[in-house]
């Protein structure tokens, strides 16, 4: 008897998440197809779901997709890669405490009536930690014009641009909490206007398509970028709609 196989779409259902998830997974040789149909359409047998439970599970535990195809092509075990993600959680809990003091001399200064310092105040909030998804992703010229723009700011514009992009992650929050479908009027709006978020911070450059629903994916899947979100719930349904919006764009 043939081993039964399960079409994309069925395993997307299993697990819910998208196809384009798993076509994503597929294209960094991650999870490729057990079968490809004369259709173009990807199956998955037993054996291929066993891995992607591997990847689930790794997922929870914090790892990123680089180091979960390590630790499941064997060049890496699973203690090393832990190590590793347990060394970026104590740089990220170090980032974090710094805000904490930053931000709390801030709230001392403004009580006390004393002169709030630029280089304390803003101590912690490093504008550089995705560098390396940026340049692996769309190039070192990328990074440079981005990170350019940003040291080219006035103190004032860079406090500008945080505000904006608090208010923003606040926005799809309470999107994913009215219940709104991630294809309404009001969600689309919303991603659009997230698309021109993305251009300022890409120094007037404005996003493909393709490069939006690169980086929706990447809310769902790095940690860093789902906290900003909310959460699981609020970054896969930024994504969505992100992704529906992408498909939109012109080339």
């Amino acid at each position: 008897m043939n081993e039964k196989l399960r079409s994309i779409q069925e395993v997307a259902q299993l697990i819910g998440t998208t196809s384009r998830t798993l076509r994503h997974y597929d294209d960094i040789g991650l999870l490729p197809p057990s079968h490809v149909g004369s259709n173009g359409y990807r199956y998955y047998d037993q054996a291929s779901l066993t891995r992607l439970q591997r990847i689930l599970l790794l997922r929870q535990l914090g790892l990123g997709l680089a180091q979960i195809s390590d630790v499941l092509d064997g060049s890496r075990d699973d203690a090393v890669a832990l190590e590793d993600h347990a060394t970026w959680l104590r740089n990220e809990q170090e980032r974090l405490g710094r805000q904490l003091a930053s931000v709390e001399r801030s709230i001392t200064a403004l009580k006390e009536g004393t002169e709030l310092m630029p280089e304390q105040m803003l101590d912690g909030f490093d504008h550089v930690q995705y560098r390396d998804e940026v340049e692996q992703r769309w190039g070192q010229q990328a990074y440079v014009e981005s990170d350019e723009w940003w040291r080219g700011l006035t103190p004032s514009a860079k406090d500008d641009f945080k505000l904006r992009t608090d208010a923003l992650m606040k926005e799809w929050i309470a999107a994913a909490e009215s219940g709104d479908a991630t294809d309404s009027e009001a969600t689309q709006a919303l991603a659009a206007r997230h698309v021109d978020w993305l251009s300022i911070g890409w120094g007037g450059r404005r996003p493909t398509g393709e490069q939006v629903a690169g980086l929706a994916e990447m809310y769902v899947v790095d940690e860093r970028f789902t906290v900003n979100f909310g959460g699981a719930t609020g970054a896969t349904y930024a994504r969505d709609a992100l992704v529906h919006y992408a498909e939109t764009m012109e080339p």
